[in-house]
């Protein structure tokens, strides 16, 4: 495997007792990791890895996705979010509507 480019880290709300509490475990979160995963191999996009990470704490904007080494945040994320993503990432410009 070559060293990605992009990493994309899905919040999966966990916190340090190991449970998922928060609101993007609630909105499904885990399962945008498989639709990523999917959608970057249908796009031929390699370079892009895809991790689940603790709680974020933007609770208010879950499900909440980071992509690095960018550093763009989203909120609100949804498999139609995802395409604008990787549309974003495959255009080298970031998708619109960043948290700020």
């Amino acid at each position: 495997m070559q060293k990605p480019k992009h990493h994309i880290f899905v919040c999966g709300s966990f916190r340090v007792a190991g449970e998922a509490k928060g609101a993007c475990a609630r909105k499904d979160s885990t399962a945008l990791i498989q639709y990523i995963e999917s959608e970057a191999s249908d796009r031929d996009l390699d370079n892009v890895l895809v991790s689940s990470t603790g709680c974020l704490n933007l609770c208010d904007h879950g499900p909440v996705v980071v992509v690095y080494p960018e550093g763009n945040w989203y909120g609100g994320v949804d498999e139609a979010r995802i395409d604008e993503i990787l549309d974003g990432i495959e255009s080298g410009t970031p998708a619109s509507g960043q948290l700020a």
